[in-house]
């Protein structure tokens, strides 16, 4: 049983990034499908999922339509009890629903001024009083948070709460935003999340212009964790079909001097952004060097 998800982009759409992350990190199987937010066609490739108006939105495998993160977050809760979407104990799964609320209804100054984008980091950005109250608050929920469950996430396992704080890890992260060592290492946690790298691994493969929220801002490098080097390639490779769908591969790239294979340009463009970030080419790497 699968679901459908309408997301608009991966590098500047902070709520396609939570309705994606609740389904590919609990393991609940789906299929991506992209929204033209930025072409002007939004409203037309929404139409059959009316009332719909807004990305993301999820179609269950019974065809209900659910738009918005948090009833799409309850849904899923609901339908896969045991998939540990929410804290079992019900003290932490309290605080989580709360601090999933919070950032869902605040924090206006933080998502008006430092907008999710996964490119790099804005050079020299300088955050408002307001924005620093932003962060304030947000310390003070993810300090207290961590402090109580040891971490590495909000309350010790991943859940749902921090699904809704990846985009505001993303947005601290894309602006160099000055927050606590504790902070600074959830923040971190996040970028190296493989499932975190490989949405901004498959969002860069898609380019624009302009590019939306930064235009005209320097950036510097992503501060993520490095990606290991890799280039464009030409053939044969030494496999003959894709990681990733099994077809026959049209597309290369090198990685420590060997010759990989994918399917479409798509494939190649995504692994060699972060190659280490798509277990099914990882493994296939091991395999070959083994």
């Amino acid at each position: 049983m699968t679901y459908d998800l309408y997301i608009g982009d991966r590098t500047f759409s902070s709520w396609s990034l939570r309705g994606w992350l609740m389904l590919e990190r609990f393991a609940i199987p789906h299929h991506t499908h992209m929204v033209g937010l930025y072409s002007g066609t939004m409203a037309q490739d929404l139409e059959p999922l009316a009332p719909a108006r807004l990305v993301p939105v999820m179609r269950a495998p019974d065809g209900t339509v659910v738009g918005d993160t948090i009833a799409m977050a309850e849904t899923l809760a609901e339908r896969h009890p045991d998939a540990g979407l929410w804290p079992t104990d019900p003290a932490k799964r309290a605080a989580a629903r709360w601090l999933v609320a919070e950032m869902h209804a605040g924090f206006g100054a933080l998502r008006a001024d430092c907008p999710m984008q996964l490119l790099g980091q804005v050079k020299g950005f300088t955050p408002s009083e307001t924005v620093l109250d932003d962060l304030a608050r947000i310390e003070t929920l993810w300090c207290r948070a961590l402090d109580t469950s040891g971490g590495p996430w909000l309350f010790g396992d991943y859940s749902l709460a921090d699904v809704f704080y990846a985009p505001v890890a993303a947005r601290i992260a894309g602006f160099g935003l000055p927050v606590s060592q504790t902070a600074q290492r959830y923040v971190d946690t996040h970028l190296a999340d493989p499932a975190f790298r490989r949405w901004r691994a498959l969002g860069l493969t898609k380019s624009y212009d302009p590019v939306p929220y930064i235009e005209g801002q320097p950036l510097t490098d992503w501060p993520g964790p490095t990606p290991r080097a890799a280039q464009v390639a030409d053939g044969p490779s030494v496999n003959a079909a894709c990681p990733y769908s099994g077809d026959p591969v049209t597309d290369f790239l090198s990685l420590d001097g060997t010759v990989w294979g994918f399917c479409n340009p798509t494939c190649r463009d995504k692994t060699l952004n972060d190659p280490e970030a798509w277990p099914a080419f990882m493994e296939m790497v091991a395999k070959q060097g083994s």
